[in-house]
């Protein structure tokens, strides 16, 4: 487009950063930032946010603060923007700090500023305050709530262990729920190993969404931790026979204007020698310093011992490798993971952080983790 001469117009650039965020390329994002100070000249609210949103997504929220905080002018969308992003992070005390000050400004927030309030107290297990926001969507910003509001609270309530409660809820919904409430509590009777509301949510699930691959894997997930390995082989039969396929995990890092992709096992990478090398080398050090290995994540029916091998070449630990290999000792490793981070993974990334001294940000299906000196922001709630 440059080269033919064709200048970008204020439709242009929010694009191509809508872009950039949705493939977590910080990288090309930064250059696109670059492009924007070269070329504009005066304020653009609608570039600004998306600049904020970008940021965000890539898991950089300083620098979004930043962006933000030199707007000379904010309307619901960019404290929107700026608010989920916090929340996403795990940062909801600022989340509420930020809500207080856009409304002392006279702003009324929309539907979505009050969904991003809702993330932020579910992804901080604050039940009473998620209650709280809820219950003023309509009594004091008379906006109806949406069924995105509704299944927030579900997964409120089931990451904090309360399922009767958000099975309750459900029932009580003045909307119709639909497959993805279904699916967040059957993700959370997975998280809590309750087997018999699962197979509720899954047979909802599956009259409304029958070909999710991702339900049936909780599904049998939840069976396999309780080593129901027959219903187990239910579960894959029924997939079979529905046709429905296993959407595979995996885990990217962006390296040089490229993405380096991996899945459990991968050693399709040039580099995989190395990067497999230093998994067993990052293994032994975190084991001497207390990490173990948590085999109840390996979800098949084979030897504890293959267990601990398979668990050591997740997606997520071979990205964290090529990125000690392959960047400057003491920056920060980028990830993000298709899908949610796995336990094990979690527990031995926050060792790795110590023991590596590197800063480790991974973006999952749900939120950003942001692993240093041996803790995540998650803070273990995740």
């Amino acid at each position: 487009m440059r080269r033919s001469g064709m200048k970008p117009d204020k439709f242009t650039f929010p694009s191509i950063l809508r872009a950039c965020a949705s493939m977590v390329s910080l990288e090309q994002g930064k250059q696109v930032h670059a492009c924007i100070i070269k070329t504009e000249s005066e304020p653009n609210i609608v570039l600004e946010s998306a600049l904020v949103d970008m940021y965000v997504k890539c898991g950089t929220i300083e620098n979004a603060r930043q962006v933000f905080d030199k707007m000379p002018e904010r309307n619901v969308v960019s404290w929107t923007a700026i608010i989920a992003g916090y929340g996403r992070h795990g940062d909801s005390k600022e989340v509420f700090i930020l809500f207080e000050q856009m409304q002392q400004l006279g702003l009324k927030p929309n539907y979505v500023t009050l969904l991003a309030i809702l993330n932020a107290c579910s992804h901080a297990g604050l039940v009473d305050e998620a209650w709280h926001y809820f219950e003023s969507i309509h009594r004091d910003y008379h906006i109806k709530p949406r069924v995105e509001h509704y299944s927030c609270m579900v997964d409120l309530l089931g990451r904090a262990g309360r399922l009767d409660e958000a099975h309750e809820f459900i029932n009580k919904m003045p909307l119709k729920p639909h497959a993805a409430i279904w699916g967040t509590l059957l993700g959370a009777c997975r998280m809590h190993g309750n087997i018999e509301l699962g197979k509720i949510a899954a047979e909802h699930l599956f009259n409304l969404d029958s070909q999710n691959a991702g339900k049936y894997v909780v599904l049998s997930n939840i069976y396999a931790a309780a080593g129901r390995w027959e219903d187990v082989a239910k579960v894959r039969k029924l997939m079979k026979d529905r046709g429905v396929k296993k959407e595979p995990g995996c885990s990217w890092i962006e390296y040089r204007k490229r993405i380096h992709l991996f899945v459990v096992g991968d050693r399709s990478h040039p580099q995989s020698e190395e990067i497999y090398a230093t998994v067993e080398t990052l293994i032994r050090k975190i084991k001497e310093a207390g990490y173990v290995p948590e085999i109840n994540f390996m979800l098949h029916e084979v030897e504890d011992e293959l267990k601990e091998k398979y668990l050591s070449y997740h997606s997520e630990k071979l990205a964290v490798a090529f990125g000690i290999i392959n960047t400057p000792p003491g920056t920060p490793i980028r990830i993000v993971k298709n899908l949610r981070v796995c336990g094990d993974c979690h527990t031995a990334i926050k060792f790795i952080s110590n023991t590596a001294e590197r800063e480790i940000i991974l973006r999952d299906s749900n939120r950003f983790h942001h692993f240093k000196d041996g803790a995540c922001s998650c803070g273990d709630y995740w």
